[in-house]
């Protein structure tokens, strides 16, 4: 069976047979499984009138735990969004009462996003739905697959100097 970077790669074998262009059948994959992937999570987003920069910052205060607060630059640091997304984002999840932004009572220059109660319950309603669609999409891949698939993902990821923190 094939799909269309095969077909990207026999075109390019074709025409420039002097190029290695191997690193095309991963690359071109993952590309094009982003936008896929993307879409769908994002139709998930959408139902319950999120983005996928929006989900993740409430993903990532709910995760934290309670009081589910955090700085901004924690959020930044923890969530899979830029800071100028996150800036974006809670001002659009504060004027949802989603979450609040209370100023520091030990440090004046510092702020904290908390999850207010009806900021918690979205996201504890989204979640379910969006794990589901997780699964959904690698249903294709048995369960040994996906392990193989992650440790090697996260392995490029850590080459590529994506770590933790």
């Amino acid at each position: 069976m094939a799909d269309h970077v095969d077909h990207v790669l026999e075109q390019w074998a074709a025409e420039r047979a002097d190029l290695d262009v191997s690193p095309m059948a991963v690359i071109g994959r993952l590309s094009r499984l982003v936008r896929v992937v993307n879409a769908e999570l994002n139709r998930t987003f959408g139902a319950h009138g999120l983005d996928a920069a929006s989900f993740d910052v409430l993903a990532t205060l709910r995760r934290g735990g309670r009081p589910y607060r955090l700085t901004p630059s924690e959020l930044m640091r923890d969530a899979m969004v830029t800071s100028g997304a996150v800036t974006q984002r809670l001002e659009r999840l504060e004027s949802r009462g989603l979450i609040a932004r209370t100023p520091s009572t030990t440090d004046r220059r510092a702020v904290h996003v908390t999850l207010t109660a009806e900021g918690l319950a979205l996201i504890d309603r989204v979640l379910p739905e969006h794990v589901a669609t997780e699964h959904r999409l690698l249903a294709a891949l048995p369960a040994a697959e996906r392990a193989v698939l992650a440790d090697t993902l996260r392995s490029l990821l850590e080459s590529l100097g994506d770590s933790r923190r």
